[in-house]
């Protein structure tokens, strides 16, 4: 297992809106070793609240002995701008007057978490990548990292994520937000601000990220003479408090803003042409059932980006699905990458 290291950017970062940060910090973890031709490189964008342990949140795709492991590949994660876990965020210290951010920490978009990881393949000496995948908001990123052009990048993985994040998905986000600032403690400015918001959020959260189906299979309740204390009742302040164990408030404010402000469009002739000029070969992959991400957002990439493929995985717990059907994502991810090998051998056959 891999520790998280801390690339400290020397200059000034300039974000879209013309903000600047000052002693940018980008936390990441690496696995395995660059090879002597570079080719073997594995970048992982993480979702929302998760960070860069990779082998951690991601088991059966990622791990010693997963699909992506150490001994082949060199994989790197990093954490991302505004997050908990290391990168610069609303708890880090503003250089200027010696004091946390909190609310006066720059708002930022994912074209700044993409720039963010742009930065650091800099610094690691990468400039193409073997696969990039992305779930997400992590699947944002990578989108928009594709659109930026200055990686090369063989193989795209898109999963459960879109070219614009919806409305529907801004309204979840601000109803999130709206449980934030209910909680008065939240402009108060300290660590632990808003900590009863945000379990409010994250059972709001959870409605999206999950189905009827996954519900009724796992919080059904046996005793029909139940009047209170109810499984699914408890399983939702139950993954409040674990996500205020970990998380803080002001990260997840600013990141569900980021999150909305994606739209691979904005600057560009249109999202239909943005998404042309993406180069690498494609694999978007969708759930079924998702909730938040539905299918069609995941069609409507295949359809515009060139010679992209669409696989969809069936699971009832759906947004989650990117997270818990591992299995299947290993198999169609592996067949993906197996048979554009296989095609390029052939091409470099036929060329000699």
């Amino acid at each position: 297992m891999s520790n998280t290291l801390i690339y400290k950017y020397p200059k000034i970062f300039k974000l879209e809106n013309g903000k600047k940060l000052r002693n940018l910090e980008i936390a990441y973890q690496t696995y395995g070793k660059l090879n002597s031709d570079k080719s073997n490189v594995i970048w992982v964008c993480h979702a929302l609240t998760a960070n860069a342990d990779v082998f951690d949140w991601w088991k059966g795709l990622f791990g010693n002995k997963a699909l992506f492991n150490p001994d082949e590949h060199f994989i790197v994660c990093a954490n991302i701008l505004g997050s908990h876990y290391g990168t610069t965020s609303p708890l880090s210290v503003n250089p200027i007057n010696g004091l946390p951010y909190y609310l006066s920490f720059p708002e930022f978009t994912i074209r700044d978490l993409s720039a963010l990881h742009q930065l650091l393949a800099q610094h690691l000496g990468i400039t193409k990548i073997n696969a990039l995948l992305g779930s997400s908001l992590g699947g944002q990123q990578a989108l928009e990292w594709a659109l930026a052009g200055q990686t090369e990048i063989e193989h795209l993985v898109l999963i459960a994520t879109n070219a614009v994040h919806s409305s529907w998905g801004i309204a979840f986000n601000e109803s999130q937000r709206l449980a934030i600032a209910a909680d008065r403690t939240f402009f108060a400015n300290k660590p632990d601000g808003g900590q009863k918001g945000l379990i409010a959020a994250r059972s709001l959260a959870l409605l999206s990220y999950r189905t009827y189906d996954a519900y009724a299979e796992t919080q059904v309740e046996s005793n029909n003479d139940k009047l209170r204390d109810f499984r699914a009742a408890s399983y939702q302040s139950y993954q409040g408090e674990k996500l205020i164990k970990r998380f803080n408030a002001y990260s997840y404010w600013y990141l569900t803003r980021a999150m909305d402000s994606h739209n691979v469009g904005r600057g560009r002739k249109s999202v239909t042409d943005a998404l042309q000029h993406i180069k690498a070969k494609t694999l978007v992959v969708g759930i079924e059932n998702d909730f938040l991400f539905p299918l069609t957002e995941q069609e409507f990439l295949a359809k515009h980006i060139p010679g992209a493929e669409l696989s969809v995985i069936k699971c009832a717990y759906g947004h989650d699905g990117f997270l818990i059907e591992t299995d299947k994502l290993t198999k169609i991810v592996g067949n993906f990458l197996k048979e554009n090998s296989n095609n390029r051998i052939l091409k470099l056959q036929h060329i000699a």
